[in-house]
């Protein structure tokens, strides 16, 4: 234990007395860590195993998408919810609910005879996400004491949290090789372990006064869920379809109506003073931006790894590894500058350096190698990453009261989902269009040269599937560049409005970082 830690009544713990504590809130947060990590992974266990799911349960390529989407949705959705559900009945109780919820929902999709089986069994997987992710951050913060001990903690939540997505693809790899229902079983022995050890190290928060927003839930997650729709039928349709237009006009209509009843209820699902400050609501937006960034980045280079480089689904996942071990070196490091340096330097220089990383990948090629053309800008993201989540993280719940602490950290969460969906129909689409414009002109050029008769059937085969490849890898290579505006933008804004004031820590453990 810290030095600085001490008893209720001010006394310094004796020696076994500390280390029994340290003990226990070491186990506490390999329990937390665990189930956070099990939420996380599961948004991309299942993307390098989409080929084989797509074969073995009958899912066109169009439908395909849904096996991620279902999840994503559900999640971000029902966040909010999920936090203050935590707040009214107690977070240990709503997180044990929610991690024994995600393992029976596992079960069930690993055990999927068809498509609708499986897309059900991954929107429950998101329900159970959504109710264990926000109280997971919020047992931090009532679990750990203020200080050097809880900026630890929540170093290793947000190495959890960055990680995940790439611990995810690379298991999905592993275990694809194999059969790939055990991305979805592997989370049952994982959730059940969770499940048994919280009660023992995990003590529960007092239940709160007051009941559940039912008309702002439904609002919040109906706007959420059209407007992704929206932007996802966008990315295969076109912005100017019936159904994209009116998705989109419907989901802004109904967040407006989210926020105005939000302002009204004395019960509100989200808190309009949760946002009002302005040091957490620049951590919600950057949290937006970046997720939005980082989501799209794992499905593109995903798909350029296996199908331009040709890696094998095992393979991918291992391309995949420097990113989660640089995520996790830079989050550490991250946390320890924490009480010595402003947070907004740290997250706003981070950001700077996943930009750098980001633009690094939009000028890949047919022909860039790994080791030399990917490699260092893996690393570079993963370093910039990792500097950003900590501060981000930590400010988007400082100074929150207790009773809206669960609330907070949804909010943080939904950020993350959300923006990733977003991030991800976005990009899309500008990948789509580049993508369609520079195969068209090779194609004219190659059509051109095929009625010269210059060229066997083999040899125009082979160039029509080169000519795939680089229109991938071009509309990639523009999806790349706008993501790295869309980080940079958020570093401007971190640069600009993140304020927060340091104070030395004092002997008695008291909160280092306080918003201004």
């Amino acid at each position: 234990m810290s030095s600085t830690a001490v008893l209720e009544h001010g006394s310094t713990p004796e020696p076994d007395v500390a280390e029994s504590r340290g003990r226990h809130l070491g186990i506490a947060l390999t329990v937390i860590s665990a189930a956070q990590l099990m939420v996380v992974l599961d948004g991309t266990i299942v993307n390098i195993a989409m080929p084989h799911i797509m074969t073995d349960l009958g899912f066109t390529q169009e439908n395909l998408s849904w096996v991620v989407t279902a999840y994503t949705l559900a999640f971000g959705g029902l966040l909010l919810l999920g936090g203050r559900l935590g707040d009214l009945f107690g977070r240990r109780r709503v997180f044990m609910t929610g991690v024994l919820l995600f393992a029976a929902a596992s079960l069930l999709g690993g055990l999927a005879q068809t498509e609708g089986m499986l897309l059900g069994a991954r929107a429950l997987q998101g329900v159970g996400a959504a109710l264990a992710s926000p109280t997971a951050l919020a047992l931090i913060t009532t679990t750990f004491p203020a200080g050097p001990a809880r900026n630890r903690a929540m170093g290793v939540y947000a190495a959890m949290s960055g990680a995940g997505a790439a611990v995810g693809l690379i298991l999905g790899g592993a275990l694809t090789e194999v059969d790939w229902r055990w991305t979805m079983f592997i989370n049952v022995p994982i959730g059940i372990l969770v499940a048994t050890l919280a009660p023992r190290f995990l003590a529960e928060s007092p239940r709160g006064d007051g009941r559940v927003d039912v008309p702002g839930a439904v609002l919040g997650t109906a706007g959420l869920v059209s407007l992704v729709y929206g932007l996802t039928n966008a990315a295969s349709d076109s912005w100017t379809s019936a159904t994209t237009i009116g998705t989109l006009v419907a989901g802004v209509l109904l967040l407006g109506g989210f926020l105005v009843v939000e302002a009204r209820s004395p019960h509100a699902l989200m808190p309009i003073r949760i946002l009002a400050d302005r040091t957490r609501g620049t951590s919600f937006a950057v949290m937006l931006i970046v997720g939005a960034a980082m989501f799209a980045m794992f499905y593109f280079l995903g798909l350029y790894i296996q199908q331009v480089l040709g890696y094998s689904p095992l393979k991918s996942g291992f391309a995949f590894l420097p990113f989660s071990f640089g995520i996790v070196v830079a989050a550490q490091i991250a946390s320890t500058l924490m009480t010595r340096v402003d947070p907004r330097w740290i997250s706003g220089s981070g950001a700077t350096l996943a930009a750098v990383g980001m633009f690094g990948f939009s000028r890949l090629d047919v022909h860039s190698g790994y080791t030399t053309g990917l490699l260092p800008w893996i690393v570079t993201l993963a370093v910039g990453m990792g500097l950003t989540f900590v501060p981000m993280t930590l400010t988007a719940v400082a100074g929150v009261a207790s009773e809206d602490s669960g609330v907070a950290s949804a909010v943080l969460n939904t950020m993350q989902q959300v923006g990733g969906a977003l991030g991800l129909a976005t990009l899309s689409t500008v990948f789509a269009n580049g993508a369609r414009d520079r195969g068209a002109e090779l194609g004219a050029a190659l059509q051109a040269k095929a009625a010269s008769g210059h060229l066997s059937a083999d040899q125009l085969q082979a160039a029509k599937h080169q000519i795939a490849l680089q229109a991938q890898t071009f509309g990639s290579g523009h999806a790349y560049l706008v993501g790295s505006a869309m980080i940079l933008v958020g570093a401007v804004i971190t640069f600009m409005f993140l304020n927060v004031k340091h104070e030395v820590l004092s002997s008695d453990g008291h909160e280092n970082v306080h918003l201004a």
